[in-house]
């Protein structure tokens, strides 16, 4: 299964996730930050001919996944069901489409090598059917909050959604789960909010936000220990306690990242740092670019949580040598899994299952360490007061959560 995006998109000879980034001249640069490109860096050339499925952009970052599909005249996300015979039919259930959902788009998937810049596809126009393909499998969106960057994040979850795909069979057969990354938190949140993804790992902050949407909570991935937010500095920097960040520039993924910033600066609160007058805060998009910040001295401290930064000394032991952590939050509660209402009652009930029996088995566990996540536990909308409770006093007191403000991105 494939989906088109925003603007045409096509295979660019790896079954990864493929990252485009556009130029004004029409050509786009392949960026192996995402992963999928093994050459990347390498600058091709887009167009959108008859009977080609090329690439077009329009100012837009899109993604190449697993298969090539056209646009069909639709900015909305549109879902392609494929066929044995090499067609695919467009399924209205996920928008886009309206009243062509018995078309079907011929899709010629063909590897081409990265070298070139176009991917040839059959000259055949779209073939009318008479009622819409049936489809051999449902497809369940499970997005993932920005933990890391879309290729790391595919890369820590997608044993998850494996995991679940051969439990599903067993008890559900015909369903399958999907993980999907987003570019950075106000992407993640626009799709909860526009009811997108049918499940969600979002963190306790966008937990309540999400139940606005109509999502409900299945269970709590991680231990509630491990949520705490961790400032991070530079060995060699002359910064001994939070109160040395007076006047100084902070990094955090962004203002919505309730341990990787709203905690932290409540922290500060507390110490008696106004965080809206003495602090210069940046917010950078994502936890790396957070800890990068810090290590490249472009703040006094860049702020993240456990997962992310056990990631960091694992996958960059030589940066994180140079850093340290400054001073841990309290805790609170971890990060929610929430499924949308409309999300049949047996399908919701035996992903909690497979989610929170995971850690009993030893492959489960291999699966927890690579999401840097101890295990799945069972929770419920009610175990997420504590949350609300802890946003209104830092509303009160701080700043408003949720406050669009531009990141300031050091140069």
């Amino acid at each position: 299964e494939t989906f088109a995006t925003e603007e045409a998109v096509c295979r660019m000879g790896q079954a990864q996730r493929t990252h485009l980034s556009p130029h004004a001249d029409g050509s786009a640069t392949l960026d192996p930050s995402y992963g999928g490109a093994s050459n990347g860096g390498q600058r091709i050339s887009l167009s959108t001919q008859a009977h080609q499925c090329t690439v077009r952009l329009s100012g837009t970052e899109t993604f190449a996944t697993e298969g090539a599909v056209c646009r069909m005249g639709q900015a909305k996300r549109t879902h392609l069901s494929p066929r044995a015979d090499g067609s695919a039919a467009l399924d209205p259930s996920y928008g886009g489409f309206g009243g062509f959902a018995g078309w079907l788009v011929m899709l010629a998937i063909a590897f081409i090598s990265l070298s070139g810049c176009e991917q040839q596809v059959a000259p055949r126009g779209p073939v009318y059917a008479d009622a819409p393909a049936a489809r051999a499998e449902r497809v369940y969106r499970l997005a993932v909050h920005p933990l890391h960057n879309p290729a790391k994040l595919l890369q820590a979850y997608q044993p998850l959604a494996d995991h679940l795909n051969a439990g599903l069979q067993g008890r559900l057969p015909g369903i399958r789960v999907e993980v999907e990354a987003s570019r950075d938190y106000p992407e993640f949140e626009r799709k909860f909010r526009q009811r997108e993804p049918e499940f969600l790992l979002p963190n306790p902050w966008q937990s309540l936000e999400a139940m606005k949407s109509g999502y409900r909570v299945l269970a709590m991935a991680g231990d509630a220990a491990d949520f705490k937010g961790l400032f991070i500095v530079r060995r060699d920097a002359p910064i001994r306690d939070i109160a040395d960040l007076r006047g100084k520039a902070v990094a955090y993924p962004s203002p919505t990242a309730l341990a990787a910033c709203i905690m932290p600066q409540w922290l500060m609160h507390t110490q008696g740092i106004d965080v809206n007058r003495d602090i210069e805060n940046r917010y950078v998009g994502s936890q790396e670019s957070a800890i990068m910040n810090a290590y490249l001295g472009h703040t006094a401290a860049g702020v993240t949580w456990p997962p992310p930064w056990r990631a960091f000394v694992k996958a960059q032991p030589e940066k994180a040598a140079q850093l340290k952590v400054l001073r841990e939050t309290p805790p609170l509660i971890n990060n929610a899994v929430m499924a949308r209402d409309n999300v049949p009652r047996e399908v919701s009930e035996a992903v909690a299952a497979l989610l929170i029996e995971l850690h009993l088995q030893p492959a489960g566990r291999e699966i927890l360490a690579g999401m840097e996540t101890a295990r799945f536990h069972a929770a419920t909308d009610a175990d997420y007061d504590v949350v609300r409770e802890f946003v209104a006093r830092f509303e009160a007191e701080v700043r408003p959560v949720d406050v669009r403000t531009p990141a300031k991105v050091a140069p």
